[in-house]
């Protein structure tokens, strides 16, 4: 699958998507793969407020537990409470219906400093 161009990417795996002063998080088809059958996902509050690098909640799987981490400042205005139910649509729809949670993006979000695709994908391939 090939990573989306519209999206923006961490070196801990979570993408973003910016519309307008709202960003859209979730993690990436590869973190997914490394995880295997997501079995539970826990998000931060709403009207939360999220540091990039910093921890926002956890991804439980048949695998392993992982941090999920903030991959830009803001306060969370939505989450994908569909998760709660059916955590599997991380593993379905990692792009789309698998979204974690929006964040209305800080005044210093630390969007700038994140990857395109082109860039996440030779960080990809460097770790093999």
């Amino acid at each position: 699958m090939k990573n989306p161009d519209d999206i923006k990417y961490t070196k801990s795996h979570e993408w973003v998507r910016v519309e307008g002063n709202t960003a859209t998080v979730g993690i990436t088809k590869f973190a997914v793969d490394q995880l295997g059958d997501v079995t539970l996902v826990e998000l931060p509050a709403m009207g939360e407020t999220v540091t990039a690098g910093d921890g926002m909640g956890t991804i439980e799987s048949v695998k392993a537990v992982s941090d999920l981490y903030a991959p830009i400042n803001g306060t969370v205005c939505a989450r994908n409470d569909a998760l709660e139910e059916k955590p599997e649509l991380v593993n379905d729809d990692c792009f789309g219906a698998g979204w974690m949670v929006k964040v209305e993006l800080a005044e210093e979000s630390g969007v700038d400093a994140l990857m395109d695709a082109a860039t996440y994908d030779e960080y990809l391939d460097s770790l093999d």
